[in-house]
């Protein structure tokens, strides 16, 4: 009973029925009501919103965890050592407050375009869950093959866990899953379809705007740190316009901060990966490669599980008739 009162709740707001035979990229483009305006009062609703609810929520925790933690000393050093995720409560709150990038990426979606959230996962629609274990099982194995083949013929660093370490893997496994698929919803779901709504004749406007932004989000970085972002980012919007979703996308961003984290807290910190503003182009060139590899293979994975890549029903001449059966 509850469930069919939420479907309808939600009903009433997603007036615009789904376009029939499009890709993941088309599904805002045959609103039925100035989609160009939409898409462009979305996004900067959406970005906005990310400012706000973001700055609240990690100001909230900041609070939160200076009254249950009573760290004592400074509360402004207090806040500060967390945007540095120097203790785990800094991990935890920095996680959550880019997790609300899911439910402004749904509410933005649902009350701005009138389509029903469920689309922004994928074609059919919601997550093709085996898709995306798969998915992180193929980047696992092959991130670390990747690592592996880096540190050839150099000494491996010894093994020095940091303080709290365990703490920090625990929060590094709960949260940064939710970090990264908020982001995919973000850049590679609501961003990507916004603009390739604002120009639609190719989805490579879509996949490199959203690409850019992602890159730039991450504040000072030097050229090959900001390529080496927005590679991943165009290397993995190609994978959801071209395999119908943000599964693939959401395994390689977990898997990748997953390991960053885990591994830091063994051999480093995790603030000093935090606060990475460089690398080199050696490091670039290995981190394409990986991303590019990665990007084949979930490809053909895709195909061989014989994905649908398009919503349900029959493309028209112009891609925008609704497809009437709705579920």
């Amino acid at each position: 009973m509850a469930s069919s009162a939420t479907e309808s709740w939600v009903d009433r707001f997603a007036s615009e029925p789904t376009p029939a035979g499009v890709r993941y990229d088309e599904i805002l483009v045959g609103a039925r009501d100035r989609p160009r305006l939409r898409s462009a009062a979305g996004i900067l609703t959406a970005i906005l919103l990310f400012f706000v609810v973001a700055t609240t929520v990690s100001q909230l925790m900041g609070w939160l965890g200076w009254v249950l933690l009573a760290p004592g000393g400074d509360y402004v050093e207090w806040l500060r050592a967390l945007g540095r995720f120097e203790n785990p409560w800094g991990m935890l709150s920095g996680h959550l407050a880019l997790a609300m990038l899911i439910p402004i990426s749904l509410a933005v979606v649902l009350f701005v375009h009138r389509r029903h959230p469920k689309w922004l996962a994928s074609v059919r629609p919601w997550f093709r869950w085996r898709y995306l274990l798969l998915s992180m099982g193929l980047a696992f194995v092959l991130f670390n093959l990747v690592l592996f083949a880096q540190q050839l013929g150099q000494p491996f660093p010894g093994l020095r866990p940091q303080a709290d370490y365990w703490v920090f893997f625990v929060v590094i496994l709960l949260t940064s899953p939710l970090q990264a698929a908020a982001e995919e919803f973000f850049f590679r779901g609501y961003l990507l379809q916004s603009f390739h709504t604002l120009a639609p004749r190719s989805p490579w406007f879509g996949v490199v705007c959203s690409a850019a932004l992602f890159a730039l989000f991450h504040g000072t970085q030097n050229l090959p740190l900001f390529l080496d972002r927005f590679a991943f980012g165009v290397l993995v919007g190609v994978l959801v316009v071209r395999t119908g979703g943000l599964e693939a996308a959401i395994g390689a961003h977990v898997i990748n901060n997953v390991m960053a984290f885990s591994y830091a807290g063994l051999y480093s910190t995790i603030a000093e990966v935090k606060a990475t503003q460089t690398i080199d182009w050696g490091d670039l060139a290995w981190d394409l490669g990986g991303f590019g590899v990665f990007t084949v293979l979930a490809l053909l994975l895709g195909r061989r599980l014989g994905l649908a890549v398009t919503t349900p029903g029959t493309r028209t001449p112009d891609g925008v008739d609704p497809w009437e059966q709705r579920t």
